[in-house]
């Protein structure tokens, strides 16, 4: 590892300002950052430490809603008894993400912002457009049974790994965040980006950007929503499909749904095309298989990871129909 300078953030302009400075990077709980920077795969000049900022608590909102901090651990935002109640699927994806020794360190601005588990942007030896741009992408023609099938690029197909990021699509979450302007907001669909031709960005917020918090809004569908997750074994390991959906079902009928597939894209993958076939569809397994079919008929497979059309669709058809069964 490269030797490198340690600052600790005394407030949040003064975290912002330092991140001027050429080879800055944040540090929050470190899972992730610090793995890769073991590996090589980043070597920042300067970690500035937001440690000490006061962004560690879950706040309510009078109508509804809530604002997590940006440093609350997800051991804490899990087990939060409003977000269990009111946004189950979200406190289920934290509880899928990582093993609790893990939950208790990492962040929510930290599981936002993690990197690919991609095994060739780890890997310093092999070509990576996200690692290092205009190289290659190695993945295309190798081990890719684990990545995107939607929304990739010829440079890159990695997908991005968080299973909070997932449940937040779902109920249309928004990112708060202290820029070098002053303070703005995002949803968390604008948040991610697409790979295209610059893979090495992950998301579109302004350069040296500090996440403050996360905003869930009033959303009473997200009472009854639940998160599902397939992944090679069973164990703390990364998805290789996910799936957070909210439903209301009246008189066998689809009122109104929400799906966010995970695992599957560079993004937290909205199904809006399947939510649109849905809505006063029959809640039936057939209009649910119909459903995803809608929204899986762009998705390119390569080699590999064709598997995963199937997967997804199985996984929505069976967590719609659970769903659906325990309706009052």
């Amino acid at each position: 590892m490269r030797p490198f300078e340690y600052e600790r953030a005394e407030d949040p302009a003064g975290a912002v300002a330092t991140m001027v400075k050429p080879g800055s990077t944040y540090l929050a709980g470190g899972t992730n950052l610090v793995d890769l920077m073991k590996l090589g795969v980043v070597a920042p000049d300067r970690l500035v430490d937001l440690g000490g900022l006061p962004y560690r608590d879950v706040e309510t909102f009078d109508g509804g809603g809530l604002r997590i901090g940006a440093l609350v651990s997800n051991t804490d935002l899990a087990r939060h008894p409003v977000v269990a109640a009111a946004y189950p699927a979200v406190s289920e994806a934290v509880l899928a993400g990582a093993s609790g020794q893990l939950r208790n360190r990492a962040t929510v601005g930290g599981n936002l912002l993690q990197r690919t588990r991609c095994r060739y942007f780890q890997d310093v030896t092999k070509a990576c457009n996200k690692r290092d741009p205009g190289s290659g992408c190695d993945a295309r023609d190798g081990e890719h049974h684990d990545l995107a099938i939607l929304g990739a690029s010829a440079q890159c197909i990695a997908t991005n790994p968080s299973d909070l990021a997932v449940a937040l699509s779902m109920v249309d979450a928004s990112v708060q965040y202290l820029g070098p302007h002053g303070q703005a907001a995002i949803s968390v669909h604008d948040l991610y980006r697409r790979p295209g031709d610059r893979p090495d960005l992950d998301t579109n917020l302004p350069p040296g950007s500090l996440i403050t918090g996360v905003v869930l809004p009033d959303c009473p569908l997200a009472a009854g929503s639940r998160y599902r997750k397939v992944r090679d074994r069973a164990s703390f390991a990364f998805a290789a499909g996910s799936i957070a959906a909210a439903l209301d079902v009246r008189d066998g009928t689809v009122h109104d749904v929400r799906i966010a597939w995970g695992a599957v894209a560079h993004m937290p993958w909205r199904a809006w095309a399947a939510e649109r076939a849905l809505r006063g569809a029959p809640a039936t397994a057939e209009s649910f298989a119909a459903a995803a079919d809608a929204e899986l008929s762009g998705a390119k497979p390569l080699r590999d990871n064709g598997y995963k059309i199937p997967l997804l669709r199985n996984l929505t058809v069976e967590l719609l129909r659970e769903m659906t069964e325990t309706t009052p």
